[in-house]
């Protein structure tokens, strides 16, 4: 997992650690202080950086992931900005009902997690 700071909660906190326990082990947690250096990283791997925006029409469901993806989640109220936008190399939606509030990140997350993990099992 990566987090680009400056984030929604603090890091240090023992919520975030006891929701983390059972995967800090397996997963290192790793951090950027700003989103210029997560990209600079992201550029050098050569990996696809796929945005989950309500922004756009493209069901993730309809999305072809590979192990190597990146994904990407911004906030809750406002998503991320433009000048990200711009450097993602795909945009997907999860699809929810028309009268619907959005999701929450960590709903998000999950949807947008299994889903990709899914497809990479099955291949």
């Amino acid at each position: 997992m990566e987090i680009i700071e400056p984030c929604g909660f603090i890091m240090g906190d023992k919520r975030i650690k006891r929701v983390a326990m059972d995967y800090k082990m397996k997963n290192e947690i790793i951090r950027h202080k700003s989103w210029e250096a997560f990209y600079e990283k992201k550029r050098q791997s050569n990996k696809r950086l796929i945005l989950f925006t309500t922004k756009v029409k493209k069901s993730f469901r309809d999305f072809n992931f590979i192990n190597e993806d990146l994904l990407l989640f911004g906030n809750e109220s406002s998503g991320v900005p433009e000048r990200v936008r711009d450097k993602v190399d795909e945009s997907v939606t999860i699809p929810i009902a028309k009268d619907a509030r959005s999701l929450n990140i960590s709903m998000s997350v999950a949807i947008g997690v299994s889903e990709a993990m899914r497809q990479i099992e099955a291949k």
